[in-house]
């Protein structure tokens, strides 16, 4: 009976001491990785991304993997990756053909894009090359469309998108951008184009308004102009009055 009594003692503090180690483990996450396959009636999306960024999605367009991540970074997908996105493409449209037969061709849910915001990817200078980005987030399902005016003509030169994103409430962010160079007198546009919305959204970017001030310059140089004055002066009367000692 002792014995018994001492085994079971023993069981309790080994139960006791495997709960401990449970408690103890923890839960930090060190990288979210996401994988996206997503497809309507006249687009598609496949893509990998690693905290926050995008490692490598298909171009369905032109009929390629791209990877918009520099080499140094080392990270390649196995071959054939396209081709099995193509492939996950058209399995995605089946699925999507039946659910709309099954659900009665549901309604679908939508989220408009938050206010688009632009901003130059360097400080501006006047003539020197640099990137301009428009940036919206929240929307649901994705893409949306863009375009790009210059002094009020559409713009086409020069454009580049990404793949929509995915956000943590999983609505999606994206951003356009445009090459340009800054002259006086310039201002851009970005306009977005979604389902939720009755309207596109708008925002303008003026060059003006970005270059550095020359407020503070002046005013430190007017005020080093005074106190030069103010040295000068000084020595004179001092001058003037070891004379007249």
């Amino acid at each position: 009976m002792m014995k018994m009594m001492k085994m079971m003692k023993m069981m309790k503090m080994m139960v006791v001491l495997v709960l401990s180690c449970v408690l103890c483990v923890s839960a930090d996450v060190l990288h979210e990785d996401i994988a996206v396959t997503g497809c309507s009636a006249s687009d598609g999306e496949v893509m990998y991304g690693l905290d926050g960024e995008v490692l490598w999605y298909a171009d369905f367009k032109n009929k390629k993997g791209v990877e918009p991540v520099p080499d140094f970074v080392g990270i390649h997908l196995v071959e054939g990756a396209y081709q099995q996105a193509e492939a996950n493409q058209q399995v995605c449209r089946g699925n999507l053909k039946n659910s709309r037969k099954g659900m009665k061709d549901f309604p679908t849910e939508s989220d408009a894009p938050s206010s688009p915001v632009i901003y130059p990817r360097d400080e501006v200078e006047l003539e020197v090359k640099n990137i301009l980005i428009c940036h919206v987030t929240g929307f649901y399902p994705a893409p949306v469309k863009f375009s790009w005016n210059k002094n009020g003509k559409n713009v086409t030169e020069g454009t580049s998108v990404n793949v929509p994103y995915v956000n943590k409430d999983y609505t999606f962010n994206q951003f356009p951008k445009l090459d340009f160079t800054p002259q006086q007198g310039d201002f851009y546009s970005c306009s977005v184009s979604h389902p939720a919305l009755k309207d596109p959204l708008t925002r303008i970017w003026d060059v003006e308004k970005t270059l550095p001030g020359v407020g503070p310059a002046v005013f430190c140089g007017l005020g080093l102009t005074v106190g030069l004055l103010g040295v000068a002066a000084g020595t004179f009367f001092l001058i003037k009055g070891n004379e007249c000692r």
